[in-house]
């Protein structure tokens, strides 16, 4: 069936940027970073359990997000955490500042992939809207990577889960974004990684599906089909270009 996509929606970790080295000792070292920074501004938590604590609290939370779909925010768990251990009243722009230290060290093990920005050139020159749909649990970090990578000037908007609440394959996160334009469903594509939370969310929607393989996951649930599938960003032009030919 051809279609006329106008704009395209990317997800980011694993699809535009991929990690260099294995998470758990990253999360540690960003850990300690944030103990670092509350306990230098006069909070007194143990330095040496706090990062454990935290990790703990963000895999039942990650967990728990991944299961109901709705997400509340880092924030949000550094704030429990720390009214539990007997510091309720932590100013937010202290909390803000741990978090900022501890995503400056977790930005360090993201790397863009080689075709992401020759990618999006040429879909922004052949005349394609770009939009970008994250699952993450803190906005400003996304916004942060965006930035540091130099690829936040190719969208039109940069929407997170973090952001709005809902967390992809949830519908209200794609119709959010969709909001952002005044497009059919039919002529949007969305390109991700996770076959179970891009590809699962966006294509009963009538959303264009292309799943990107090269750093994806196997899949334990049963098969999710795609509309299409690629190895590599640098396919999409081409792969979008024909959609359209009679």
């Amino acid at each position: 069936m051809n279609r006329t996509i106008q704009a395209v929606l990317f997800d980011l970790g694993d699809t535009l940027m991929y990690s260099l080295d294995s998470w758990p000792p990253v999360y540690e070292r960003a850990g300690r970073k944030l103990s670092q920074t509350l306990r230098t501004n006069g909070i007194t938590i143990d330095e040496d359990t706090f990062p454990t604590d935290f990790q703990q609290r963000l895999d039942k939370y990650y967990t728990d997000r991944d299961h109901n779909l709705f997400e509340t925010s880092t924030m949000a768990v550094l704030h429990d955490l720390l009214s539990n251990q007997g510091h309720p009243s932590v100013p937010k722009k202290l909390r803000r500042e741990a978090l900022d230290h501890f995503y400056a060290t977790t930005q360090q093990n993201w790397q863009l992939e080689e075709d992401a920005i020759p990618t999006m050139t040429a879909l922004q020159q052949a005349g394609y809207h770009l939009g970008l749909v994250s699952n993450a649990g803190d906005n400003r970090d996304v916004i942060q990577l965006a930035k540091k990578f130099g690829i936040g000037q190719y969208f039109d908007f940069i929407l997170t889960s973090a952001a709005c609440g809902y967390r992809k394959p949830h519908p209200r996160i794609f119709e959010l974004a969709l909001a952002n334009w005044g497009y059919m469903p039919d002529e949007i594509a969305m390109i991700g990684d996770r076959l179970d939370a891009d590809v699962s969310g966006a294509r009963p929607l009538g959303i264009f599906t292309i799943w990107i393989k090269r750093r994806a996951k196997k899949l334990n649930s049963p098969p999710i089909t795609p509309d299409a599938a690629v190895e590599t960003l640098s396919e999409i032009p081409a792969l979008l270009s024909h959609l359209s030919k009679p």
